[in-house]
């Protein structure tokens, strides 16, 4: 057993005792104000374990980011985390069962910040830091997609050599070396309303004109590319005796490239009407680009397998559906190895939870994966 590994597996209870913490302090993204309470406990777990006071990038609208250095040295690595969740305060439970966790946001992604700092406590204590500068950049509106944490994230980012993202594994274990990209787009369909028994022929029906926008947008499709564009929200009309004047959609849009994300941009904002008279109104956009698998993350991810091996075990990489900041750093061509948290299932999801016994060595991982850097 390595020095690493041994340190960690010694120190696993004080590890799950941190997580508990933190998970207790819940912090919904929309909730500024427990989510800076989350803020604070996670400020008091890097001061207690690594002497790291904290950056703070005050927001008005959402819970304010943190930053913390450690190490002073010339290599210089970038891990970024989110403490904010989906929950609502109260909507999960804290529990322990058959070696799990439960809990909100146990997985996505308080368990990987826990790990992280333990990661880098566990190169502190050992002597092992060296010549290496860490900057932990930890985010509070990431469940949101980053809306004002991307500049920050993206400004940062162009000073380190790499990037190491502390978000969940796959459901098998892996890490992640690709993540599609997503988009929201909105479309705003205005017709004229008209009587519908008395004078139909004077109106003009935005939900017609809406079923002929739905066939276009799913006609974008290209499952071969791994681009999915998907109307998740429809609305329209006001009674049923009024031909419809307004209706709504609301889309959702994947993609593992960057061409094809200009591609559906160009499409859905060049949409044009079926209909005489109707007016439509297109928002929104590419909220993460694409995590696109390329030479510098294989090369991340080998350094990763070869840290694994000597811990005894063995890690593969996948590329997956969801976003995650990584993808910012990624398309910055700056190399990004994402999936270096804890291991489980459920995120999102009311079983939400990780496997506790996998805490001590998926934080060996990254503390061993920094030390090939």
């Amino acid at each position: 057993m390595s020095a690493i590994s041994s340190y960690l597996t010694q120190h696993q209870s004080r590890i799950l005792a941190d997580l508990e913490l933190l998970a207790k302090a819940e912090s919904p993204s929309h909730d500024k104000a427990a989510v800076d309470a989350c803020g604070q406990v996670l400020q008091k777990l890097f001061m207690e374990h690594l002497g790291a006071k904290a950056e703070v990038f005050p927001q008005t609208e959402y819970g304010d980011h943190l930053a913390f250095d450690i190490g002073t040295g010339s290599q210089h690595t970038l891990i970024l985390g989110h403490f904010d969740t989906v929950w609502d305060i109260g909507r999960l439970s804290l529990r322990q069962e058959d070696g799990k966790l439960f809990g909100p946001g146990v997985l996505d992604m308080k368990g990987g910040l826990v790990q992280a700092i333990w990661a880098v406590k566990a190169l502190k204590e050992l002597n092992l830091l060296g010549d290496r500068h860490i900057r932990f950049l930890c985010n509070a509106d990431e469940e949101l997609g980053s809306p004002s944490s991307r500049p920050i994230i993206e400004q940062q980012a162009k000073n380190y050599q790499q990037v190491l993202v502390a978000e969940p594994t796959t459901a098998s274990g892996a890490l992640k070396t690709g993540r599609k990209g997503t988009g929201r787009f909105y479309v705003h369909i205005k017709g004229r309303a008209a009587h519908a028994g008395n004078n139909p022929e004077d109106g003009i029906s935005a939900i017609q004109e809406m079923s002929y926008q739905i066939q276009h947008l799913h006609s974008l499709n290209a499952p071969q590319n791994g681009t999915t564009v998907n109307v998740g929200i429809v609305s329209g009309g006001s009674k049923i005796n009024v031909v419809a004047e307004e209706a709504n959609l609301s889309i959702d849009v994947r993609v593992t490239r960057l061409d094809e994300a200009e591609r559906i941009h160009q499409a859905i904002y060049g949409s044009i009407a079926k209909l005489d008279g109707i007016k439509l109104t297109i928002t929104g956009g590419m909220v993460r680009p694409p995590m696109e698998r390329n030479s510098a993350s294989a090369g991340l991810m080998a350094k990763a397998q070869d840290a694994a091996k000597a811990l005894g075990f063995e890690v593969t990489d996948a590329a997956v559906g969801g976003g995650s900041d990584g993808n910012f750093t990624a398309a910055m061509g700056i190399p990004t190895l994402d999936g270096l948290g804890s291991t489980g299932a459920g995120p999102h999801a009311e079983y939400e939870h990780i496997n506790i016994a996998d805490m001590a060595p998926r934080s060996a991982l990254l503390a061993e994966l920094i030390t090939r850097l």
